[in-house]
């Protein structure tokens, strides 16, 4: 199986947490408890820095590249 990340239209901001939880086989509220922990531990600017970067080169679900 050849699995692409990718944004999800599951949706709460971008997709970036449900691309990734999507790719890994993870709930969708685990990985966004853990990217909020990760976020605030790490002084949440380079937290939104990571966010940013992933939403603007991880392409949506369905679109081609």
């Amino acid at each position: 199986m050849d699995k692409k990340l990718r944004r999800s239209r599951n949706q709460m901001l971008a997709g970036v947490c449900a691309g990734i939880a999507d790719y890994v086989g993870w709930d969708v509220t685990l990985v966004r408890a853990i990217y909020a922990l990760l976020s605030i531990f790490s002084a949440v600017f380079p937290g939104l820095i990571v966010y940013l970067v992933l939403w603007v080169i991880m392409p949506l679900e369905g679109e081609t590249i």
